[in-house]
């Protein structure tokens, strides 16, 4: 049996952040969380990575709960551990302490294995002029793309 791709994309965070460098990051879920994972339930949206305790946590991250799920259901929004080797995470907390960047997610998904990972990213906010010259290039590539087609 074959199971469909799953893709979630965080849309907002190339228009909102300057992406730096790109991490694949392991997740600890619950067997409640990975079957709503794998039947596309998720969203990324005004999600965020911070530090605790020299451990990476991702916050607000939406899985909805599993329709089948008993009493031992997972909560929606709940924070999640993300696995990194220590080489990386010391890496990401230095960067986040000195730089004043930030870590967002940029997409869940699916191994071949069936397990879930999440592509992090070390970021930096845009400003006002950089999300409208983001929006101007998007517009310019759309006409010119029109234009070949014709």
């Amino acid at each position: 049996m074959k199971q469909q791709a799953v893709n979630i994309k965080n849309r907002r965070a190339t228009f909102d952040y300057e992406i730096i460098d790109t991490y694949t990051a392991g997740l600890v879920l619950t067997g409640t969380e990975i079957k709503s994972i794998r039947a596309g339930k998720a969203g990324l949206v005004d999600t965020f990575c911070y530090f605790a305790n020299g451990e990476l946590w991702v916050k607000n991250m939406y899985i909805a709960e599993y329709f089948y799920g008993s009493y031992n259901n997972h909560t929606a929004r709940r924070d999640r551990k993300l696995l990194l080797t220590s080489k990386e995470l010391a890496k990401l907390q230095r960067s986040v302490k000195e730089q004043g960047l930030t870590i967002v997610p940029l997409r869940l998904f699916l191994t071949e294995r069936g397990l879930a990972k999440l592509a992090i990213a070390l970021a930096k906010g845009k400003k006002q002029y950089d999300k409208r010259d983001s929006i101007r290039e998007r517009e310019d590539k759309r006409a010119m793309d029109r234009a070949f087609k014709r």
